[in-house]
């Protein structure tokens, strides 16, 4: 099993080996399938009921909307439309995947966690094919469709595909525990063809400004540091770190490829950008668990 320290230098490593191995950029149609994979993971082991939905989800929810179009808002008045669409797909995002393990590592409600991924993923996967458009100025139904099939594709195919072979089979609940480092694996070469990507964009196209990259930068940092807070303030005394997980860690993957499909590697640069603040405050979340948790004495 990877420790904490093994995950984040994965992940670090993997930013690292994707900014200087551009060419990889040619295997980032696996993407997708990677994210699909790791979501029909997440779904075989998600059981949620109507219990599990408090008052606050439905505030997160909100302030996950409110905070794409704050995104939006900011970032175009910072750079124009390119880091405000930037802005838009790092705020869009819904609760990560992996989220409620995280949280399950700082020893709290997982339970809460798993039905804010659940609320936000699916209201977002629905809303997504009418704000797209919209947002990237190209009102037509030809785009809807499109985004519409993507969607579809990316969230509710491995959700009915989970639901099957748990029926099936209904053992599998216990394949993602056991496909944990597989899962990881998975999302760290998603992270590196994302990377890659990314690299590939920035060295041929010359007439990218260092001054733009820096705004995408400071705008995403802004949302990530907002979210962590506003999901604070929601949860509350009794689901503060919850809600505040909730919020400020996102499924980034999923929004990342959408604006790889339908804006450019430039504007993915946004969702790229929130990965590394969410996964570097992760981190630094885990230490300070680690520091107070008592440690057994040395033999």
């Amino acid at each position: 099993m990877f420790s904490g320290l093994a995950r984040t230098a994965a992940i670090l490593v993997a930013f690292l080996l994707g900014a200087l191995i551009p060419q990889a950029h040619a295997f980032s149609g696996a993407i997708q399938w990677l994210i699909m994979g790791m979501l029909f993971l997440v779904f075989l082991c998600t059981n949620w009921t109507r219990q599990s939905l408090q008052r606050s989800h439905l505030l997160l929810l909100a302030a996950n909307l409110f905070m794409a179009f704050a995104g939006l808002a900011l970032g175009w008045l910072v750079g124009g439309r390119e880091v405000g669409l930037a802005g838009f797909f790092a705020g869009i995002a819904p609760t990560a995947a992996a989220a409620p393990v995280i949280i399950s590592f700082m020893r709290r409600d997982v339970t809460y966690v798993t039905a804010a991924f659940l609320v936000t993923n699916l209201v977002v996967a629905a809303l997504l094919p009418v704000l797209l458009p919209w947002v990237l100025g190209e009102v037509d139904a030809t785009l809807f469709l499109r985004v519409t099939g993507t969607v579809a594709l990316l969230i509710f195919t491995p959700m009915a595909l989970a639901l099957i072979v748990r029926r099936i089979y209904p053992s599998a609940v216990q394949w993602p525990a056991r496909l944990r480092d597989v899962s990881f694996g998975a999302w760290v070469m998603t992270l590196f063809l994302v990377m890659a990507n990314a690299s590939h964009f920035l060295r041929t196209q010359a007439d990218v400004s260092r001054l733009m990259l820096v705004e995408i930068a400071a705008v995403t940092i802004l949302i990530c540091a907002a979210n962590f807070a506003l999901g604070r303030w929601i949860g509350g005394r009794i689901y503060g770190p919850e809600a505040s997980q909730s919020l400020g860690q996102k499924n980034t993957s999923f929004t990342l490829f959408l604006a790889l499909t339908y804006a450019s590697p430039l504007v993915a640069l946004g969702p790229t950008c929130y990965i590394l603040w969410h996964n570097l405050w992760n981190s630094w979340q885990l230490h300070r668990v680690h520091r107070k948790t008592p440690q057994p004495p040395a033999p």
